[in-house]
């Protein structure tokens, strides 16, 4: 599997200061597609330019738009009023790319500001079907949270009926590393994530790596702190061989609701997964 071969090296590049200039814009990518990279600068020219025409033909049929306050819009709403990128044209800054088969993830980050692009592969080519943006916080969160111990939904049970075996395989795979999270478990929680994985949230102030969530729930264990993870309320699967991503709707146990895209991918005979983007909808009503 390609994917084996291609890593993320968003974060351990930037950690060392490497870079390669391409259009004015810092590409952190190993052996990345080139046809996901062009098809990705051409998107972002055309969002810029609020070229509704250009845009219209490179959008998937399913394609959305999460804005970094959590406003979801269709390929439609976007096509009749173009959005403003949170980045702007994106000179400049750090972009990462890795492709898994079928999909190619392209991340655009600069400072607090994260967004991620991916692109699937269609018969007619690279099309986008998902943009996901993600402001951090400023500051480490304060929150102690919910206090939940029990973790019903997703452990046990989801408002989701998989159409076929490899997502029905995945839902195992979330639920597992989820009781892991809830049990303070990193031996439980490990198998079921890529070690390229990166996870950037709107509650949290840094990107979470698989090393550091690993970390913080060992810290957990220790000190007997945490709560059972967000339930979900309602989620979309796309299949694409060897790669699945996931659109999630899931709603804390306080607060707002939280929008999530994630990846999954099959490696080595197992379902695992590979990013993670969440961002609060801060125009819903908080619980």
């Amino acid at each position: 599997m390609r994917a084996q071969t291609i890593r993320f090296l968003v974060l351990v590049l930037l950690s060392a200061g490497f870079s390669l200039s391409a259009s004015n814009r810092k590409t952190f990518a190993a052996d990345g597609d080139a046809a996901v990279i062009q098809a990705d600068r051409a998107f972002v020219q055309a969002a810029a330019k609020g070229d509704a025409a250009a845009l219209g033909k490179m959008l998937d049929a399913e394609f959305t738009w999460t804005d970094v306050e959590g406003k979801t819009l269709t390929g439609e709403e976007v096509l009749r009023a173009v959005p403003k990128d949170a980045l702007g044209d994106e000179s400049g800054v750090e972009v990462g790319e890795r492709t898994y088969g079928q999909v190619g993830a392209v991340n655009a980050s600069r400072g607090k500001v994260h967004i991620l692009r991916m692109w699937v592969q269609r018969p007619g080519g690279w099309r986008l079907l998902v943009y996901h943006e993600v402001k951090q916080m400023e500051q480490p969160s304060t929150s102690a949270g919910s206090g939940v111990k029990d973790c019903e939904n997703p452990c046990k049970m989801v408002p989701f009926k998989p159409a076929n075996e490899a997502e029905a395989a995945i839902i195992v795979s979330w639920q597992a590393l989820e009781t892991g999270v809830t049990a303070h478990d990193a031996e439980a929680w490990a198998p079921h994530i890529a070690d390229e994985f990166v996870q950037i949230s709107s509650n949290s102030d840094h990107v979470i790596s698989k090393a550091g969530r690993i970390e913080t729930l060992n810290k957990q264990k220790a000190s007997g702190v945490g709560s059972a993870p967000a339930p979900l309320v309602s989620a979309k699967m796309f299949d694409f061989g060897d790669a699945v991503i996931m659109t999630c709707l899931h709603q804390p146990y306080s607060g707002k609701p939280i929008h999530v895209s994630r990846l999954w991918i099959k490696r080595d005979g197992k379902w695992i997964m590979s990013i993670s983007y969440q961002t609060t909808i801060q125009s819903a009503a908080a619980k």
